[in-house]
């Protein structure tokens, strides 16, 4: 059995739907256990049960936001060592990349244990508010689903 947590921040619910969407993915290969929940809500010390933790941001002025950074730096507290890590992110516009790229480089300075399984996934969102488009939202299953396969 692989075991994966999912933490996100959410600012209007739609980096909570790419989480959701991506837990999907992980529960269409068999054998795989998820937990999901919101980065500020996290019980950290649960984190050491699980193969690998997944962390989603939206893009908050060019990068995470502040409850994930603070997460992401309460990792290199534990004792992660051999497990792995993913990050995704939102953004509107042009903003393509930029929390996921400074999410990898943090969990790399912060959480040295941690081994990175994939590249980060960003999600464009139309608008501030949203809607994601169906075709985006594939994705996030697709990703869970590879995340999963690379586990096994």
């Amino acid at each position: 059995m692989v075991k994966v947590f999912v933490a996100y921040d959410t600012r209007y619910g739609n980096t909570r739907l790419v989480a959701e969407k991506i837990v999907e993915g992980l529960r269409e290969v068999e054998g795989t256990e998820t937990a999901i929940g919101d980065v500020k809500d996290v019980d950290l010390e649960r984190l050491a049960d699980y193969d690998a933790v997944l962390i989603g941001s939206p893009n908050h002025f060019g990068g995470p936001t502040g409850s994930v950074k603070k997460f992401i730096d309460s990792l290199g507290k534990l004792h992660l060592s051999g497990k792995f890590f993913a990050v995704f992110d939102t953004y509107i516009q042009r903003d393509f990349e930029k929390a996921a790229k400074k999410m990898e480089k943090r969990v790399n300075e912060k959480a040295v244990g941690l081994k990175q399984i994939t590249a980060g996934l960003s999600i464009k969102v139309e608008g501030v508010k949203g809607p994601i488009t169906e075709e985006e939202l594939s994705k996030c299953r697709i990703f869970g689903k590879q995340i999963a396969n690379k586990l096994k």
